[in-house]
């Protein structure tokens, strides 16, 4: 039984495309956002999979480093710190905090599962307007392992003393869902514009193409 919603943070429940006018005036184009992500996911996983952790933040600053020297622009160290810090003050998406709100009003418990550091998440929920939507806030940062790896979603059913099966996880991200359903977690996929599954993967039970859509089908499914 479904006791504890976990909700993935950044582009699951906040929009990146905030950062999009610094990328347009920094890098030249607004559309190297994707791939600064996926530079910085890249870093982070390989760190990972090296033993050698590094934390969110700090790769989304090598990240950047990277990207402006593979497109021959200079970006200073200040420059790139000022992107990193945007993170902490990305807006919601629009239907996020209705759809928040309407889970709150059932009795499954909710928590924030980030890759990101601790005061950075507490400051993206703050700031954003939906800290009053959880119930508790992990970071991976905390156990030292970075989703998809299994111990943050360890330390969602350990710290709400539940079994690893009475956890959800909300993800825009394959690899999230991948690795929750892995780590015995259900899952359901927000299916963001860009987004998709890995036809290799395992699949979650519940899709949508936003969180109205994914809370709906959560209330019908794990409320009952």
């Amino acid at each position: 039984m479904t006791k504890v919603i976990a909700f993935d943070v950044n582009e699951t429940l906040l929009d990146l495309r905030a950062l999009d006018a610094a990328f347009e005036e920094l890098l030249g184009s607004a559309e190297l956002r994707g791939q600064w992500f996926a530079q910085m996911l890249q870093l982070s996983f390989v760190g990972g999979l090296t033993g050698e952790y590094v934390d969110y933040s700090t790769a989304q600053y090598a990240a950047l480093l990277m990207l402006s020297e593979r497109y021959g622009r200079t970006l200073t160290s200040d420059e790139a710190t000022g992107i990193v810090n945007q993170m902490g003050s990305l807006p919601a998406h629009p239907e996020v905090p209705e759809a928040l709100r309407r889970l709150c009003s059932t009795s499954l418990r909710t928590v924030a599962l980030t890759n990101s550091p601790a005061a950075v998440a507490e400051a993206q929920l703050v700031n954003s307007g939906i800290r009053d939507h959880f119930d508790e806030v992990v970071s991976a940062d905390s156990v030292k392992r970075l989703k998809p790896a299994k111990e943050p979603y360890q330390a969602v059913a350990k710290m709400f003393g539940v079994d690893m099966a009475d956890v959800r996880l909300v993800a825009a991200h394959w690899w999230d869902i991948a690795g929750a359903l892995t780590a015995g977690c259900k899952a359901a996929f927000v299916a963001r514009p860009g987004m998709v599954l890995n036809p290799m993967g395992p699949r979650p039970d519940i899709v949508g193409a936003d969180l109205d859509a994914v809370v709906d089908q959560i209330v019908a499914l794990d409320a009952t």
